[in-house]
Order: C-alpha cells, then structure tokens, then sequence
C-alpha cells in the first residue's frame, strides 16, 4: 500500500495510524471531526497529511474507524470519491449491520471491502489514548465481502500482520457478531451492572483481584457500547437470557440452603472454565 487514510483518529485509529508511521512503508492520511484531533495528530507525526475530500481518489486503501451508524454514513456520503478498486476495511465492534450497507455499496461502486475488528483495547478513549503498539500480538478478525482473490485475502492478512497483529482470523458477518456478543458485549454488561452495587463504594480495603477484574471495562464509553449493543441486539439477549437463567440456579440453591445443587453448580463452572483453558491459545481481546 502506498497511501492508506484513516478516518477516525480515536483510540482505534489513531492506534493504526500510529502503527502505519512506525511500519513507515506508506503515506498516512487522517481525518477526525475534531479540527483539535487533526492538528495533534499531525504534530505528533501519526499522519502525514489531513485527509481531505480532494484526496481520496489517492489512497489504494481506506481503513474506517468510526461508530457502526457513522461509518454508514461516511461511506453514502463519500464513498463515490474513491477510486475503484481502492481497498476498504472498517474497525466496527459488529459486522452484520455495517457489512451490509457498505459492502453492498462498495460492490456497486467498483470497491473492494472487507469488515474488520481488532480484538484490542484499552479502558480509555480518545487520541491521546492511542499508542503505536496496541495491537502488538492481538487479533484482527477480517469479514470478506463477496468473493474475493485469495491473492487479495493474503495480502490483506500480511498488511495487518505488518502492523503487530499476533494472529488474522477470517469470519462470516453473523458468526462474528454470535460470538462477540458472548466474549465481549455481555462482559460490559455484566460489568456495568455489578458495579452499580451500592457496596461497590464501601469496598475500599476489602477487595482484591476479583472486584477488580470484574469492574475494568465498566468505565466504557457509553455512547459507543449503546450503539454496539442495540445494533447486536438478537446475539445479545440471547446471551443475557443465558447468563440469567444460570444466575437463576445460584441465587434458587443459595435460598434453599441446597449445598449439593451449590457444589455441583460451581463444578460445572470450574469444569467448563479447564475445557476453555485447553483451547487453543489465540489472542484475544482486552475489550
């Protein structure tokens, strides 16, 4: 790739574009809404140049990463500036709802597109958040669009593989959003609502390890996982209707005083809990 934009220079992108400069085998392009944004990031030498509407029939790739609805809307509104055959891939945290809109409006246009989610994060947001290595040995999962060239999935693979990513997974839109629901959305959930205990302020001095696992990604942006959340919503409450009936079980045996069903409850846990630690090892989200 020779000229690459990004949009979006927030944690996510600007993480990518910091990773490209440091790759330095292309010419970075940035775009955020925040004029702020855009000023920082050039000083500090993450872009190159601002990524202007004049200047989008220059990239042989455009890497989105915005809000789900956002980036739908970027694309209607810009996506007939790229030049066919320029390479697009998003960074939303779901699939089904952007691969969609955009692949059937990049297939129209002469674009080549594919979904993508780095499985990497951190508690906080914004620009000054980001960091060059933040993808370092993670996971990006990459949805086709369409029948693409091997040749094309290979070189797409190796680009992210150049920027630190550990491992590049290939998907369906509906399986990715499946799982993610499980791995990533419904952890939030549980975090957000179990932090809103009213002994979560009282614990100072009476907690450890497990409160603070439980409550890291608590301090999410609550914009951003509202839109991720409703636009997963099927996946989602499926999951939650899961994780509540198994609460369901805990909090029946606990009120009945029924130690055995307890015992085997939490035998179950501990066993499923060794099937997945002999999974495979891949990377996997901070998020």
């Amino acid at each position: 790739m020779k000229s690459v934009g990004v949009v979006g220079l927030g944690l996510i992108g600007g993480s990518l574009a910091r990773a490209l400069k440091a790759r330095g085998e292309c010419r970075v392009l940035g775009y955020d809404i925040q004029e702020s944004v855009r000023l920082r990031a050039k000083l500090v030498h993450a872009v190159d140049e601002e990524l202007t509407d004049g200047r989008l029939a220059e990239l042989d790739m455009l890497i989105l990463a915005l809000y789900p609805q956002a980036t739908i809307q970027w694309m209607e509104e810009k996506a007939h500036l790229l030049r066919p055959g320029t390479l697009v891939v998003d960074t939303c945290g779901v699939k089904r709802v952007v691969c969609q809109r955009v692949g059937a409006l990049c297939e129209s246009l002469g674009l080549t597109f594919l979904g993508g989610h780095p499985m990497a994060g951190i508690e906080r947001s914004g620009f000054e958040a980001s960091m060059g290595n933040l993808f370092n040995q993670a996971s990006m999962i990459l949805v086709p669009w369409g029948t693409l060239p091997i040749e094309t999935l290979e070189r797409v693979k190796a680009f992210f593989l150049g920027l630190g990513f550990g491992t590049v997974k290939f998907s369906t839109a509906e399986e990715h959003d499946r799982i993610i629901a499980y791995t990533s959305q419904l952890a939030h959930v549980l975090a957000s609502a179990y932090v809103q205990s009213p002994t979560a302020l009282r614990h100072s001095g009476f907690s450890a390890g497990s409160f603070r696992d439980m409550t890291r990604v608590a301090t999410m942006q609550e914009d951003m996982w509202a839109e991720l959340f409703l636009d997963n919503r099927e996946p989602l409450l499926e999951e939650l209707d899961n994780v509540l009936d198994n609460l369901r079980k805990f909090r029946e045996a606990i009120a009945a005083g029924d130690r055995e069903k307890l015992r085997q409850l939490l035998k179950k846990g501990r066993e499923t809990k060794e099937k997945v630690n002999a999974l495979p090892r891949t990377p996997y989200s901070l998020f």
